[in-house]
């Protein structure tokens, strides 16, 4: 065997030895890849063999990675990952269409994209979005992801970043019990119980800067969450005041579920002025003809100047952003 084959495994042994980790056994695998568990186990053996190098320990009852098969089971997963994707875009790829792998905060895909989408998929009916968990959106390095919409100031390493909403904050308040919650100054909102988001910590310190209340508050007190709907639902049920981008909450100010106390004061922000939600992606992902339409339909819906299909104008890369669920 050349070393250059030997570096090269049948695609099917790679598959068997995935599988079987997956499942944690022969019997599972082997009903998950519809062959016999003979076939299976002496795939795995054939993988070993070719490898050189022992993949599982065996025992009566169980197969346990060993820490080389470990290693070499994430670096598998990963190249299957990609061949899927590239093989599903190649499949979904004819009149100018493909396949879009997406990651999004989850309020902010049930509040405001999901709603959109619909008009996308009209626009472009030819691509297929695939929505990746969140967890992964920070790493760009996966094959799977293609692009994730991120909350923060817009500075990732290694992506492109475009602003889309969010900066424009809502000050909102429970709507029941209104004599309860009597907010009408600013100095009003220090006798009040504060809600906070981990993303951004110092939302209520800048608010009581705006407003000359430094002092009156204390903008680090208060319960924290990680998810702005956990905070929007926190305020329907009375737990407190919160600063919420506008863009996830004005279904319920419209609706009466929530009131927005003190609108008409001026310069009614909380957030420094760049943080709100980004569209972002790697460089290796710029050309690919499904992103290019989903960001000039995002940008476009949100209201922001249309970019070229090259991708020029995109934000350079910076400095990371520390990540929140929002």
């Amino acid at each position: 065997m050349s070393s250059l084959r030997r570096l090269s495994p049948p695609l099917h042994l790679l598959r068997a030895f995935s599988t079987v980790t997956r499942f944690g056994g022969i019997s599972r695998a082997a009903e998950a890849l519809h062959l016999t568990q003979s076939a299976v186990s002496k795939q795995i053996k054939e993988l070993e063999t070719w490898v050189g190098v022992p993949l599982f320990e065996r025992s009566r009852k169980r197969l346990a990675l060993t820490p080389a098969g470990e290693r070499y089971e994430k670096a598998v997963r990963g190249v299957l990952a990609q061949l899927e994707a590239a093989t599903l875009e190649l499949i979904t790829s004819d009149d100018g269409g493909g396949a879009l792998h997406l990651s999004s905060l989850p309020t902010f895909a049930a509040k405001w994209l999901i709603p959109r989408l619909p008009q996308f998929q009209q626009l472009h009916p030819q691509i297929t979005l695939h929505f990746v968990p969140y967890v992964h959106s920070y790493d760009f390095t996966r094959p799977e992801l293609d692009c994730a919409i991120l909350f923060g100031d817009g500075h990732w390493p290694g992506a492109h970043a475009h602003y889309i909403t969010g900066n424009d904050v809502a000050l909102i308040a429970p709507r029941t019990k209104v004599a309860d919650w009597p907010l009408h100054t600013p100095r009003d909102v220090a006798r009040q119980t504060l809600l906070r988001h981990v993303t951004v910590p110092e939302a209520w310190l800048r608010w009581s800067e705006t407003h000359n209340v430094v002092g009156l508050i204390d903008p680090l007190g208060g319960p924290q969450f990680d998810q702005f709907q956990t905070m929007i639902r926190a305020v329907m049920a009375g737990m407190g005041l919160a600063l919420v981008p506008r863009c996830l909450v004005q279904d319920e100010i419209t609706a009466g579920l929530v009131r927005e106390p003190l609108a008409d004061a001026p310069l009614r922000g909380g957030y420094q002025s760049d943080v709100g939600y980004w569209f972002c992606y790697p460089e290796g992902r710029t050309q690919l003809h499904a992103l290019q339409c989903f960001r000039q339909w995002l940008l476009q819906g949100a209201g922001q100047a249309a970019l070229p299909a090259d991708g020029s104008g995109a934000a350079d890369p910076a400095a990371v952003v520390a990540p929140g669920n929002s």
